[in-house]
């Protein structure tokens, strides 16, 4: 055993130089973000991300995804394939170097790639580091070249395995469960992303293949994406539930400066602000100089041609910069050759000249579409108009209310039973379904941390309500207290202050029932419009109390909760012998029907319970799907739920 005095030296034997892709495996969430579903999912975006440079490069057109039933992701392409030749610095073929060193490749090489996906440039190296299987195929020069690896280091040489008449990789990887927390991958996440790619990128199909999902006739789930008209396209799809103000889409595809730039938007009859921005694919949630050039050209050109044209001369109400974006939909997508990413999670655009660029291309197209189509040019100016009007009836309404309640003990709703911490990240506020579920959780919960908001009925549906509504909702209102969130002090700022959060956890707690999924899609809504940051903090969840309780006959004690039917079956088959007539099945119709041991036990205990926490993995696809299922529109929202109804759990 060493001695204390060996123990303290620090020399030269200390440092340990990691090689190849050992840094990779020893440090996964420096290089895709986390070891979860988020990061596991990463990795076919960057095997994907290769084939989409082919593509911009003008050498591909279509990718092919297809999960295969292990869980194994194949991804192929009809690009020029990965080069296979000896690389002369490090005598090993190309393919080789690519997927075993990392920050190599062709994306470094701007005579290769103009512009290439992708968010840290880790690329296939990376996929191939934290995967216990990969091979690659490389259809070039008429063969068929292959490789496999395990653990990010080869099995086996380079060779050719057969002739071919076509171009393309294909790379087949699967994760190692040894480093991933979470290995199943999920369909809808990896659609939506191909979904958006198609919409960035005009002309290229992809399509989604899900082999572990067989339909009756033995047919697996499939999606072909492909968008001809790009972002026209995407704020269409973005869109489609919400009423139109204008018809039309105002589509922007120029380059200034050797930067390509493209940009699509429309206005609609809602009260939110949608702008979603890329940069070369990647959606940069935290904005960045893109999205500041284009707010400056939408604000001064339309501005400019308000004044010009006497539109807003009898407005009392001095204008924000918020007013001119009220109801709008918008996609900034750019492409450039040396992004510089800053903010938080590296997905802010901090090139300064990309916001003159913008700004310019937007100015130009706008003020032509503007001068061409007075008609709609007017329905955006007194959409504007509207929007400042009820800004002002907002910033009133929310003034009323928190000088009323000031944000200190004695402001608290009266329904509210507050805990005992006041460690925010230590309490739980329990948002519950009526009065007689809200008296069985405050007798049931633990006091020193867990605070219950018993609600009356469904709450305002905010997507339907201009702002100055939500603030004369009693139980809205409540929230707002409870929560200690108050909305800016400023006139023309609708951003919520968090500073004086009391929760960390906030727990909707719902019955089991239709109508207690539509309370919970309600307050789901007000959350993702209302108070954003609850949900991109990783605050807000989803309690998912028991379906049934099953006890066996004649037999004290033997019980147990099941979630679903699977669950019941199980405990028939475990407990009762498989016969049915032993199975006294309590159904829980509602949370009241539980004592409140009962409710502690199954759905509030964090030793026992199950919670959904709500996560925002795709901006652009929540706002759609909010928009279809709480909006105006009848058709899209039947469409939507026809489509799903499969995976609906209607309970009569």
């Amino acid at each position: 055993m060493a001695s204390e005095a060996e123990e303290k030296k620090y020399i030269a034997d200390n440092i340990q130089v990691l090689e190849g892709l050992e840094a990779v495996r020893k440090r996964p969430a420096m290089y895709i973000g986390d070891i979860s579903a988020r990061g596991l999912h990463h990795l076919v975006y960057e095997v994907v991300d290769n084939s989409i440079d082919e593509a911009l490069a003008g050498f591909a057109n279509h990718i092919d995804v297809t999960i295969l039933e292990d869980n194994s992701i194949k991804v192929v392409d009809n690009g020029r394939g990965i080069p296979v030749d000896m690389h002369e610095k490090m005598h090993k073929p190309a393919l080789e170097v690519v997927l075993t060193v990392l920050h190599a490749g062709g994306k470094f090489d701007k005579g290769s790639y103009k512009v290439s996906g992708g968010l840290h440039g880790v690329g296939v190296s990376c996929v191939n580091a934290l995967s216990d299987y990969l091979r690659a195929e490389i259809h070039r020069d008429g063969k068929i070249h292959m490789q496999e690896y395990s653990l990010g280091k080869p099995t086996c040489d380079l060779a050719v395995i057969g002739e071919t008449d076509h171009t393309g990789t294909t790379i087949i990887f699967h994760p190692d469960a040894s480093i991933f927390t979470e290995t199943v991958y999920d369909y809808e996440t990896l659609a939506n992303r191909l979904r958006d790619l198609a919409f960035l990128n005009a002309g290229i199909t992809l399509t989604l293949t899900d082999m572990r999902e067989l339909d009756e006739q033995g047919n697996p789930r499939f999606d072909r994406f492909h968008s001809d008209n790009g972002l026209e396209d995407f704020v269409r799809y973005i869109d489609q539930g919400k009423e139109h103000l204008i018809d039309d889409i105002i589509h922007i595809s120029t380059e200034r400066n050797g930067v390509p730039v493209e940009v699509a938007m429309t206005y609609n009859l809602s009260f939110n602000e949608n702008i979603f921005s890329y940069v070369n694919n990647i959606n940069t949630v935290e904005g960045g100089t893109h999205l500041t050039g284009f707010r400056r050209g939408l604000t001064t050109t339309l501005k400019k041609y308000a004044d010009d044209n006497h539109l807003l001369d009898k407005l009392k109400i001095e204008l924000s910069k918020e007013d001119f974006r009220d109801g709008l939909t918008a996609v900034v997508s750019v492409k450039v050759a040396e992004p510089q990413f800053e903010g938080q999670t590296k997905t802010k655009l901090g090139n300064n000249e990309v916001s003159g660029v913008v700004q310019s291309a937007v100015s130009e197209a706008l003020r032509y579409y503007l001068e061409e189509h007075p008609k709609q040019a007017k329905a955006i100016v007194d959409k504007v108009a509207l929007a400042a009007t009820a800004r002002h009836a907002a910033y009133n309404a929310r003034m009323k209310v928190q000088r009323k309640s000031p944000l200190s003990g004695a402001g608290l709703p009266g329904k509210l039973a507050d805990c005992k911490s006041r460690d925010a990240a230590a309490c739980e506020l329990f948002l519950v379904e009526g009065d007689s579920a809200g008296g069985s959780a405050k007798q049931g919960r633990n006091p020193n941390y867990q605070a219950i908001l018993p609600l009356r009925g469904k709450i305002l549906n905010v997507e339907k309500a201009m702002e100055h509504k939500v603030f004369e909702s009693e139980e809205i209102v409540n929230m707002f207290k409870a929560l200690g969130v108050t909305i800016g002090t400023e006139e023309d700022s609708k951003e919520p202050n968090m500073s004086k959060l009391r929760y960390h956890k906030i727990i909707i707690m719902t019955d089991a029932d239709v109508d207690g999924a539509h309370i919970a899609t309600l307050l789901m809504t007000f959350f993702f419009r209302r108070i954003r940051p609850i949900i991109d903090n990783g605050y807000l969840y989803i309690a998912t109390p028991p379906l049934y309780k099953c006890t066996r006959k004649g037999k004290k004690g033997v019980s147990e909760y099941a979630w679903d039917d699977q669950q019941v079956q199980r405990f028939v088959d475990m407990q009762c012998g498989g016969d049915r007539n032993q199975m006294v099945l309590q159904r829980y119709k509602g949370l009241g029907e539980m004592n409140p041991e009962q409710l502690w036990e199954t759905t509030m205990d964090p030793e026992n319970r199950m919670l959904k926490q709500v996560t925002l993995t795709n901006a652009a696809e929540a706002d759609r799907t909010f928009s279809i299922l709480m909006g105006e529109e009848v058709g899209p929202r039947r469409e939507f739920i026809e489509s799903h109804a499969t995976y609906a759990n209607i309970d009569a």
